[in-house]
């Protein structure tokens, strides 16, 4: 009798926590306004536009590469933030620079999104990141870390991929840490297609690496970002000793078998002078916030004068999102949108809700392509007249709008441009316009999705 009112009671309360998680963590986000906690655009949005060198950094290699140059040029500081990693042969290589640049006497600071914690994929990565939280030279801490008693936090993730060393350099981008951003041979078709900039300056004036280290430094004093622990046992720093040494002795393994990776960089014949760069970024805080790098993207194309080409990974215009849209007098016919097609993408949710507004976007635009795989591509990049680049960690979806922490940098310069332009062409050749009739035309075989799935996703693009 005592058991079968146990289960009445725990089945009540399992009732009542699920209402609560859909109130909280779904139908508030429905109906809330956006807000800007107080604060207005002018302390979020970069306005200056400052005179940097860039370059872009598009393969898997190449954004290895410039990842461990960056660790080991470090001499005073990194602060590097990140939504994800997850465990492989350039995460042990990355984690083991960190580590010697550690050990020389280099401040590193690692940010990682809260649910990094619990999302770790193997016991190593987990003890290697642990180990990191004794060294007196690492602090890591981690953006709205989960609980289960506040569900409307669970939406609102650190999507940030910076990495920014030394006050004079800097990385910006899409890319995760993991192999499938990096390591193309190994991992073949779930491959993910990416791209970084790096920005560089080196002199007395003033650098938007600066408006970057102003930005990494108000995610770290966040009110919401903490530590993993509040104190760290006897056993527990015995144990990632261990773990540290195994660390540098895959670091001394590196520079012993490859030294080719650890070479001086010349980071000014690497890099070209850019007119202007300029960094925005989203307000921080739970719920809706201010759309505050899209409606820098949207001020861009409307600006335009002869054309606009824009790529994401995901495009959802939720409702909001088209309201606000419809403020900026856009001319369509000047946009080129490339993005991912059902057959590349992994993220079925977002295409089954993107394909609710395809035949909306080809009746507008100058054309859509859609990219036919059999890898991925997960950059977000923007190209305006010929001459202005962005590049960053936004989607054009309601998450990377109003819900994340998102940022960009705004490229001034033609030579930039060009190279951007160049490259997206690869994956332009193998990409098939979607026509008219909202159909290949014969050109491609489509995948098919129920489009009762698309409208039942469809209900929930605010939060996609």
């Amino acid at each position: 009798m005592k058991r079968r009112r146990l289960k009445k009671y725990i089945s009540r309360v399992l009732k009542l926590y699920l209402f609560y998680i859909l109130v909280s963590a779904i139908l508030l986000f429905a109906i809330q306004k956006p807000s800007s906690g107080g604060l207005s655009a002018d302390d979020y949005l970069m306005a200056e536009k400052l005179h940097d060198r860039v370059a872009l950094i598009e393969t898997g290699e190449e954004g290895a590469r410039v990842r461990l140059d960056l660790a080991e040029a470090a001499q005073t500081s990194i602060d590097i933030s990140y939504y994800t990693v997850t465990n492989g042969k350039f995460t042990e290589a990355f984690l083991s620079c960190l580590l010697g640049a550690a050990d020389r006497g280099v401040r590193v600071r690692i940010l990682f999104d809260g649910l990094t914690r619990i999302a770790y994929e193997r016991k190593d990565l987990r003890d290697a990141v642990r180990g990191f939280e004794t060294h007196p030279n690492i602090e890591v801490r981690y953006y709205e870390k989960f609980n289960i008693l506040t569900p409307w936090a669970w939406h609102t993730r650190l999507h940030e991929k910076t990495i920014i060393v030394d006050g004079k350099l800097a990385l910006i981008g899409g890319r995760n840490i993991g192999d499938k951003y990096f390591i193309k041979d190994e991992y073949q078709s779930r491959f993910v297609n990416d791209r970084d900039a790096l920005i560089y300056h080196e002199g007395p004036e003033a650098s938007v690496i600066g408006d970057m280290q102003r930005y990494f430094d108000l995610l770290w004093e966040y009110k919401r970002t903490k530590p993993h622990r509040k104190k760290i046992t006897s056993r527990q720093i015995e144990r990632a000793k261990f773990t540290n040494s195994a660390i540098r002795n895959h670091y001394k393994m590196l520079k012993s078998k490859h030294p080719e990776l650890f070479q001086k960089t010349d980071w000014n014949a690497k890099t070209y002078p850019a007119e202007a760069v300029q960094f925005v970024h989203n307000p921080l805080g739970r719920l809706n916030n201010e759309p505050w790098s899209l409606r820098k993207l949207l001020s861009l194309t409307s600006q335009a004068r002869s054309s606009v080409f824009l790529q994401s990974p995901y495009i959802i215009p939720s409702r909001r999102m088209r309201n606000e849209i419809k403020g900026y007098g856009i001319q369509w016919e000047k946009l080129t949108i490339l993005t991912n097609s059902k057959q590349s993408s992994p993220n079925v949710l977002a295409m089954a809700a993107y394909l609710n507004h395809r035949k909306g976007i080809v009746d507008r635009v100058a054309a859509l392509h859609e990219y036919q795989g059999p890898d991925s591509i997960h950059g977000k990049s923007y190209i305006f007249d010929d001459s202005i680049s962005v590049i960053g960690t936004v989607n054009l979806d309601a998450r990377s709008s109003y819900i994340d922490t998102e940022s960009i940098i705004i490229i001034t310069s033609k030579e930039f441009a060009s190279d951007l332009r160049d490259k997206i062409q690869i994956p332009l050749d193998n990409s098939v316009v979607v026509q008219d009739d909202n159909t290949y035309g014969g050109a491609a075989k489509e995948m098919k999705t129920p489009r009762l799935f698309s409208k039942i996703v469809g209900l929930f693009d605010f939060l996609l």
